[in-house]
């Protein structure tokens, strides 16, 4: 029932999801690209909230807000692109940030919810998921 609302819902609604994708996957690689540009020196000193060691967690942040955030404004493989995204801002929110005040966490709780909406709802008829289907 869900997908055949969605077939005959509005350009508008396509429109509005593609605008907060891409406008979230831009947030994401403002954060990624720092990343990616200085990768030598942040390796080795990345945090590592959950003990995988930081050259893990760095890989990981690195592959979620810079190649997961271009899957995601480009809507190709898009859900499997916010699982990655969802993780990390959930970690940023509930384990990085947990003791800090709400305007510390308050874009990384935007964010999470903005990946939460579109994991579930899908790219829209504006992405290339929709185009290989």
């Amino acid at each position: 029932m869900f997908r055949r609302l969605l077939r005959i819902a509005p350009l508008s609604l396509d429109f509005g999801l593609l605008v907060l994708r891409v406008a979230s996957a831009g947030v994401m690689l403002t954060h990624g690209w720092p990343k990616v540009a200085n990768f030598n020196e942040r390796f080795h000193a990345f945090g590592d909230p959950y003990g995988l060691g930081s050259e893990i967690t760095f890989l990981f942040a690195v592959l979620a807000e810079f190649v997961c955030a271009i899957l995601l404004g480009l809507g190709l493989f898009t859900r499997y692109a916010l699982i990655p995204l969802i993780i990390t801002m959930a970690t940023v929110v509930f384990v990085v940030h947990a003791d800090d005040p709400f305007a510390r966490k308050e874009v990384p709780s935007l964010l999470l919810t903005c990946f939460v909406t579109l994991f579930f709802v899908g790219p829209g008829r504006y992405a290339f998921d929709a185009r290989m289907r």
